[in-house]
């Protein structure tokens, strides 16, 4: 079996088991413990840091997006974050999308509409793998509802590169992740120094910095409705609250003459 053959199912056998199989407050696959990190949308009242999410959408354009998809959003999406239109469209017209085809019958780029979905690094899968040596950089759209743990797991993920201890041998091109299962992946370490990205809000962009932030986009990106879920189920839960008081207060009404 080749090399990269088993590259391949390394990362393959990390990815299902860091897609599932572990609780939610420890790593996949033997991988250490998760370390915490309180994020602004955490818990019942929690709320996205639109701040912090448009810096995250940022790492994903200038970082993320050499390799990662994001198929299901649109750049109009990025208006919920704040964006203005102008923004926005030219976010979009910085791009260049297969469209077609014309009246020849030919396909043709053209620049970005917000209409758009964002552009995928790669033609298909096949041109995917044969540039990550095998391995297929998963689509990044519902990636903290795929993985548990969610946004403390992808956290965890970009923090945890570091050199192997000893007595470890990592396979040729793989690279390791104290918190990625089997502590191998195949993804070099995406962000490796500060001020990698320029922040225009004048946040100093340090790792952990740019870390919490991609993991604040692309929570929102998952889960744009959280903050009218979480806003219903406390509206639902002092709705009930004062039902289960008035039907109490009519129960002792009632029974009162018995008693």
């Amino acid at each position: 079996m080749s090399v990269k053959t088993l590259k391949a199912l390394a990362v393959a056998a990390g990815l299902l088991a860091g897609a599932g199989l572990a609780g939610p407050a420890r790593a996949a696959g033997g991988a250490e413990h998760l370390p915490h990190v309180n994020f602004s949308f955490d818990g019942p009242f929690g709320h996205f840091d639109l701040a912090s999410a448009q810096r995250g959408f940022l790492v994903y354009k200038q970082v993320c997006a050499n390799c990662h998809s994001m198929r299901l959003l649109s750049y109009r999406n990025l208006r919920e974050l704040g964006l203005s239109d102008e923004q926005v469209r030219a976010i979009a017209a910085d791009v260049q999308v297969v469209d077609g085809p014309n009246d020849e019958g030919e396909m043709f780029e053209r620049a970005g509409r917000p209409s758009d979905r964002f552009r995928s690094p790669f033609a298909n899968e096949k041109a995917a793998r044969a540039a990550n040596n095998g391995a297929l950089p998963p689509d990044l759209s519902v990636i903290t509802k795929a993985r548990e743990g969610g946004a403390q797991y992808i956290h965890a993920l970009l923090v945890g590169y570091e050199d192997p201890p000893a007595g470890v041998t990592l396979m040729d091109g793989m690279y390791y992740n104290k918190y990625f299962a089997g502590h191998q992946i195949a993804m070099a370490p995406p962000l490796s120094g500060d001020g990698q990205v320029e922040y225009t809000d004048g946040t100093n962009p340090t790792v952990d910095q740019m870390v919490r932030d991609v993991s604040q986009f692309l929570t929102w990106a998952a889960e744009p409705e959280m903050e009218q879920r979480k806003a219903m189920g406390v509206k639902m839960v002092l709705f009930f609250t004062v039902l289960g008081g008035l039907a109490y207060a009519v129960k002792r009404k009632v029974w009162a003459d018995v008693h």
